[in-house]
């Protein structure tokens, strides 16, 4: 059973979160991407509920009413605040400094990459979903011909407009994204009803705005981490994709999904799930 709870970080930081298992258990958090939302996650929290662990998945800064500073003010959604909030709710489903296993996709995995660097001693594992180590996507945006043009997104994302162009007519740039990468459209339905108005819509492209077209290069990852990749990706190429083992300086398990798109947790929660839960037995807290 899902638990949508209103958990407090600071006076004006309130986060939707929805957790799945019992209190004291392992904790997972698992953190979503931009043009979706926490529910990419809702197959997966009765799952890890019921193999043992207390799993919260957030709508993280701007995506949460409650947590939603001025969009127009880009150092709001600095990285380094969207980090901060990522451990603060860590520590209120954990418990204060708790080790936890961490997952993430898309955005949620680029903060998934500088937790697990920045701070290995509080992650027990990591999962990532469909977003290449943050070095491995640099060398591939040098060398591979065809990653510029899959990521040309990060930079009209800057553009003054880029909000009403992705909410104009019902949100049509969105759908028809969602359903060329194989989301069905249930999930779509509930990703937008988060993020399918100007308010949300701003303040997830702020995150974008905040940290521009520069990458910041992190270290290798010294924790065990799983990568799931849908071959069919459409941000996402396979020299960015294989190259992650290069900076991974733990056991590594990469998973290359034949048909899967951006969006595997939606698109094929079973095997994720399966995926998910041998990964976080293989590596125990």
């Amino acid at each position: 059973m899902i638990e949508l709870r209103k958990v407090a970080t600071a006076p004006e930081l309130v986060f939707d979160v929805a957790l799945a298992g019992a209190e004291g258990a392992p904790p997972v958090l698992m953190l979503h991407g931009f043009a979706v939302s926490r529910h990419i996650w809702d197959t997966a929290l009765p799952v890890l509920a019921e193999a043992g662990y207390r799993a919260a998945a957030p709508s993280q800064r701007g995506y949460s009413p409650g947590a939603r500073p001025d969009p127009a003010v880009f150092a709001n959604y600095d990285i380094d605040l969207l980090l901060a909030d990522a451990l603060a709710l860590a520590d209120a489903v954990g418990g204060a400094g708790c080790r936890f296993h961490l997952a993430g996709h898309d955005w949620g995995g680029s903060l998934a990459w500088e937790i697990a660097a920045r701070w290995p001693a509080r992650v027990g594992s990591l999962a990532m979903f469909s977003r290449p180590h943050p070095m491995a996507f640099a060398r591939a945006l040098r060398e591979d011909p065809g990653q510029p043009h899959r990521s040309r997104h990060h930079k009209a994302f800057l553009a003054p407009d880029a909000a009403a162009v992705v909410l104009a007519d019902d949100c049509a740039w969105l759908r028809t994204r969602h359903a060329a990468q194989g989301m069905p459209l249930v999930q779509t339905e509930k990703h937008l009803s988060v993020l399918g108005n100007p308010a949300a819509m701003e303040a997830a492209l702020a995150w974008y705005r905040a940290r521009g077209t520069v990458h910041r290069p992190i270290g290798n990852i010294t924790v065990p981490t799983l990568y799931v990749w849908g071959e069919e990706d459409d941000t996402v190429g396979r020299m960015a994709a294989e190259g992650t083992r290069d900076f991974i300086d733990a056991p590594y398990t990469f998973a290359a999904l034949p048909g899967v798109g951006h969006y595997p947790p939606d698109q094929v929660p079973d095997r994720v799930n399966a995926l998910l839960i041998e990964h976080l037995r293989r590596h125990p807290l």
